[in-house]
């Protein structure tokens, strides 16, 4: 049985993000009033109290993350004010556990946090934060509606004072990498893994990824100016997630701007971040002449759907799957599930992404549901990957899970504005 809960007044203004550390006992939230507060649950009864309470940024607050327990505890917060904060919890006792909550929350609390790094490199406000598997160390994403993907590091772990800028990409400018279609021709990069490669191949294949990269700039830049369509900040998707697999190497998908396209990003020390693959929900053009599949209905010359900005990834743990679930929600108020396939692995072992360019991902599409009917701000998996729930502007939780034959249902859905009430509006009959 599903039991709800409700926090009254969590804060002053509207709630932006809100985020379990690892164990599931301590609940982290921020809000355009400039704050962070920490909650505990008490098991016993079920309810949450506040712990900590202070004023963390001089803007709205986007986003938290909590690190790894591995590395103590250890919070993240990014903001309109193009900062990113790095922040430790202290006990009183250290000497360096000011009093962070200006007078507000509870008068005496058992810890502080402090903050320990500021990262300023953002030229636009910052979005999304989240840490790294903690396989791949104290790492740290982030992304921005400068379009800019950045990745630090930690050189001083003990102090977290001491962070490396270790990625910087300009997102819309990596070319995309999308799966093959049987419909259209494959265009391969002459690489010096491909010496059988030609001058000629290499030239018009460079042409035509020159020519795909800037049409897909144009558009973006033309989208804003459409009826209907507001500023680029207002229209806008910046969200990321790291791949939970470790033997992929480092993988993050990020979506950035209002093109409606997330990539699947490869990192690695030895070159630049490249797109392995780009998910991109529109139909793929068919040939002159070939009839639209059984149960599809393909769109007019000059009326294909318009893209809309993706606001939230969520990458599912593989739990052992020989494939990776990865699930969107985006201002159309679509959520998809795609499901995405790595290369092969000759040797069954580690990859750092260095493969040759036969080794290519492929993903396709295994769930698209409207049932939100407006935009969606969160998707988020359980911990085996098995059920994603997913938040709507329709103020409606909705949970989804995969049944016999692979096909994904609506499992339950909780009314947000009713949670308070005893049993209202939930439907969870097919949750187990």
């Amino acid at each position: 049985m599903m039991q709800t809960g409700l926090i009254p007044n969590a804060h002053s203004d509207l709630i932006t993000d809100a985020s379990y550390d690892f164990y599931g006992l301590r609940l982290a939230t921020c809000s355009l009033d400039q704050r962070i507060k920490i909650w505990r649950l008490d098991e016993t009864s079920g309810t949450w109290s506040v712990e900590d309470d202070w004023k963390a940024h001089d803007a709205s607050i986007a986003k938290v993350s909590w690190a790894h327990p591995e590395f103590g505890t250890v919070l993240a917060s990014g903001s309109f004010d193009r900062t990113v904060k790095i922040w430790e919890e202290a006990n009183p006792g250290d000497g360096d556990a000011p009093q962070l909550n200006g007078g507000a929350g509870p008068s005496s609390s058992a810890s502080r946090w402090v903050e320990r790094a500021l990262l300023v490199d953002a030229k636009g406000t910052v979005r999304s934060v989240e840490f790294a598997p903690q396989h791949f160390g104290l790492k740290l994403a982030t992304i921005s509606s400068d379009n800019h993907l950045r990745v630090y590091e930690c050189l001083e772990q003990p102090s977290l004072a001491m962070w490396q800028l270790s990625e910087e990409v300009d997102v819309t400018t990596l070319p995309s990498a999308s799966a093959p279609r049987s419909i259209a021709p494959t265009v391969t990069l002459a690489t010096p893994t491909q010496p059988s490669a030609t001058l000629d191949a290499a030239s018009v294949s460079l042409a035509a990824h020159a020519a795909q990269q800037q049409q897909q700039q144009q558009q973006q830049s033309q989208l804003p100016s459409r009826p209907g369509l507001g500023y680029r900040e207002a229209d806008g998707g910046w969200c990321i997630s790291w791949c939970k697999d470790r033997y992929w190497g480092e993988v993050i998908a990020v979506a950035s701007g209002i093109n409606g396209l997330v990539k699947i990003i490869q990192l690695s020390a030895a070159r630049r971040p490249t797109t392995v693959l780009t998910l991109d929900p529109t139909p793929a053009p068919r040939p002159p002449g070939e009839g639209a599949a059984r149960g599809t209905t393909a769109p007019a010359d000059g009326d294909a759907p318009q893209p809309y900005a993706i606001t939230t990834i969520s990458w599912a743990p593989s739990c052992g799957r020989s494939y990776h679930l990865i699930a969107t929600g985006g201002r159309d108020g679509h959520v998809r599930i795609w499901r995405a396939r790595p290369p092969a692995l000759e040797d069954g072992g580690e990859t750092d992404g260095t493969e040759g360019a036969d080794a290519q991902w492929s993903a396709a599409v295994v769930a698209d549901f409207d049932d939100h009917k407006s935009g969606v701000g969160r998707v988020e998996w359980n911990v085996t990957g098995t059920v994603l729930s997913s938040a709507g502007n329709d103020g409606r939780v909705r949970l989804w899970k995969m049944t016999a034959g692979n096909v994904w249902r609506p499992a339950g859905h909780i009314s947000v504005e009713q949670a308070d009430e005893p049993g209202a509006d939930v439907n969870m009959d097919e949750i187990a």
